[in-house]
């Protein structure tokens, strides 16, 4: 299955299992966008993200270290 922006939740769970040293509450949009575009499954035009997508990926990344 290939990951798209909406994805919000499944792309949080990857990057917590990917990144497992990072602290999601430190993390800057910048370095988000990035490593998301950069996971394997992930398949979408870089366009299509706003601050709002970044915003709900980082909340749940930060729900699964918890």
């Amino acid at each position: 299955m290939k990951l798209k922006w909406t994805d919000v939740l499944e792309i949080a769970i990857q990057l917590a299992e990917s990144k497992p040293d990072v602290d999601p509450m430190s993390v800057n949009f910048v370095d988000l966008r990035k490593w998301v575009m950069e996971l394997p499954d992930f398949d979408d035009m870089p366009e299509h993200c706003g601050e709002k997508i970044l915003e709900a990926i980082q909340a749940h990344w930060i729900e699964e270290r918890e």
